[in-house]
């Protein structure tokens, strides 16, 4: 192996361990943010009430209905109505659950952006973001 190849391949190999330790710096802050992240979303639960006020619905994080409240008024309505405005509400909050969820990963999908793929560090290995968006277009959502 003569000098320029030498140069060549300790000039590749800089460059792969810089590319990896930015992405060990960039997953050390996801880190961070990762539980303070958790403990939101397990907290967060979002209300929303049918536009006749007969229903409203609590769901957290993940759209999942964990609270309906009937009004007096709903005591009185034809069930079908009833339904209708429970469905209603349950609809909005989960689409307002969707939102917040997104708006509190959004720094961590952010930074998950920068990172390099696995082709970026070893050519010719599958992508992990081909995977993921793979997965996110195929996968169901609320709302």
């Amino acid at each position: 192996m003569d000098q320029w190849e030498l140069e060549s391949l300790r000039s590749a190999n800089n460059g792969m361990r810089n590319q990896i330790d930015y992405a060990m710096d960039i997953y050390e802050k996801q880190q961070a943010q990762l539980a303070e992240i958790q403990q939101q979303l397990d907290a967060l639960r979002v209300q929303a009430s049918s536009s006749d006020q007969l229903a409203e619905v609590t769901v957290d994080s993940a759209g999942v209905v964990t609270d309906v409240r009937l009004t007096a008024q709903a005591m009185r309505a034809k069930p079908e109505n009833v339904g209708r405005a429970i469905v209603e509400a349950a609809q909005a909050a989960a689409r307002s659950a969707r939102s917040q969820h997104d708006a509190l990963i959004a720094p961590i999908v952010d930074i998950a952006e920068l990172m390099p793929d696995l082709p970026d560090l070893v050519p010719g290995s599958p992508s992990w973001r081909d995977a993921r968006e793979s997965a996110e277009n195929d996968g169901p959502r609320a709302g």
